[in-house]
């Protein structure tokens, strides 16, 4: 049985909506996803309306672009609000840990396998919450390195952001990132303060990893400060530099935030700099962290 012309509509428009969804999570502009993908910028302007029937091929190299998995783009009526991320933790399971998920499913009593020891403290957040101002002066009273994730993923693939992803697309740039968080991890196990670009929530594997080996806090501010703050800061990624603090802008920024903001609440505490002073939000951010996270500490019982 084939679907009719208005369920076929539908489709496309969902699938449409996923995809400026999908771009948008990842702080990506239309210009940039059309030349990562090698596809131009009009037909992804009508795939995105609704109004391209596009073909499977076009639609992997999207998805490729993006550091997305095809089927995340197909509309689909999930079982679950978390099937999606069910299905990426198989995928990256092993026998043993697929033979033990089984095994709980069915009603066994197998045990959850140990989590790895934190190794320290992730701030993130979108572009100015104060990581790096307030992160690098709690490194300072811990005594521990300060570390922005931005610079080590630059290190790790010996090039600038922007080349990473002009010559890797943002699959590549994934890469380099959990690359990076590995080596961080193992370089130092005594502790480090680190911050993580805005976007890293949106990969859901990658997270895993932070949130796996870190305590992650979430620096939070309102719409109009982090405009404020990355206007000051004379940098205005991931929105379009040629239109300034715009009002356009701001809803680019709002959009981004509204998109992130269940995934950034996933952090194991959130600290709000919204009309607070520097010294105020590093009182709040130190009490947010223990010297020993509680996680740490369970993990010792």
């Amino acid at each position: 049985m084939t679907d009719s012309p208005d369920a076929e509509s539908r489709f496309l428009e969902q699938l449409g909506q996923r995809v400026r969804t999908m771009r948008a999570l990842r702080g990506m502009s239309r210009k940039v996803l059309a030349k990562v993908s090698g596809i131009s910028e009009r037909y992804i302007a009508q795939l995105e309306s609704g109004k391209g029937n596009v073909s499977i091929v076009l639609l992997r190299r999207v998805s490729d672009a993006m550091g997305a998995h095809l089927e995340d783009l197909l509309p689909s009526a999930d079982p679950t609000p978390d099937w999606q991320m069910f299905r990426d933790l198989l995928r990256k399971a092993t026998p043993a840990q697929i033979a033990q998920a089984k095994d709980l499913l069915a009603g066994g009593s197998a045990s959850a396998p140990r989590r790895a020891p934190f190794c320290g403290i992730a701030l993130i957040g979108l572009r100015g919450a104060g990581k790096s101002t307030l992160g690098s002066q709690l490194a300072a009273e811990r005594g521990v390195p300060f570390i922005e994730l931005d610079r080590e993923i630059e290190r790790e693939a010996g090039t600038s952001m922007n080349e990473i992803l002009l010559l890797h697309g943002q699959a590549g740039y994934r890469r380099y990132e959990r690359r990076a968080l590995f080596r961080i991890a193992e370089d130092h196990p005594a502790g480090v303060v680190m911050t993580t670009g805005g976007s890293i929530v949106s990969e859901r594997e990658t997270f895993d990893l932070l949130q796996s080996r870190f305590y992650c806090v979430w620096l939070k501010a309102s719409p109009e400060e982090h405009m404020a703050r990355v206007v000051a800061q004379g940098d205005m990624r991931p929105f379009d530099a040629t239109r300034g603090a715009t009002s356009e802008a701001m809803e680019d920024l709002r959009r981004i935030l509204s998109s992130r903001e269940a995934l950034y609440a996933r952090a194991d505490a959130v600290v709000d700099t919204a009309a607070r002073t520097l010294k105020q939000s590093l009182k709040d951010l130190e009490r947010a962290v223990p010297k020993t996270t509680v996680r740490e500490q369970a993990e010792r019982t």
